[in-house]
């Protein structure tokens, strides 16, 4: 056989062992005309244009959600740190609530204790680094009842009746710390 006598498109053939001649498969190509692949593309352009947007949107709400967690532990960190020494604090005012009494009765006309020139710079001092810290004395005599703000130990009648549901008398001070409360006041309610 002459190389010009061969087909064109006749697969080639390759020796066995036992000297036969065996067909080998030659791979078939497929053939796409210009519009197949361009639909194809177009496809494949439409997928990776919907992954994209997918991507992006998950990534805007990451990013959301990362900026909200950062605003709030900021802002529970100021609270905190508003507050931390709130617990000490609260222990220390019945101390205040000792003093106070002890200068009310020393101040009172009928009253022989004396609220010595030492004990007053104390008091004056504790009143002071109290109020430094954000310590504040809620005023409570005479303002409406507020059950969010005091706490009722008892109702007497009014003495007038511009007094119902006021505060006549304050038992225990109630206090702030830096404008959140740390301790109701305690107070006789006019009903």
């Amino acid at each position: 056989m002459n190389i010009e006598d061969k087909d064109i498109n006749e697969e080639p053939r390759t020796k066995s062992e036992e000297g036969q001649e065996e067909k080998v498969a030659k791979p078939k190509k497929r053939r796409f005309g210009k519009k197949d692949k361009t639909e194809e593309l177009k496809v494949r352009i439409n997928e990776l244009e919907q992954e994209l947007g997918e991507a992006k949107d998950k990534y805007l709400r990451l990013f959301a959600e990362f900026d909200n967690f950062k605003k709030r532990t900021i802002k529970e960190r100021i609270d905190f740190m508003s507050t931390a020494g709130r617990e000490t604090i609260a222990a220390v005012l019945p101390v205040l609530d000792d003093f106070d009494r002890a200068k009310k009765s020393a101040e009172d006309s009928e009253s022989q204790e004396v609220f010595s020139e030492g004990v007053t710079l104390v008091y004056n001092k504790l009143h002071g680094i109290m109020k430094a810290k954000g310590v504040t004395a809620m005023e409570s005599t005479g303002e409406t009842f507020d059950p969010e703000l005091h706490e009722a130990i008892t109702e007497i009648p009014a003495p007038t009746e511009e007094m119902k549901g006021k505060v006549i008398d304050t038992i225990e001070n109630g206090y702030l710390l830096n404008d959140k409360i740390i301790r109701h006041a305690k107070v006789v309610v006019g009903k």
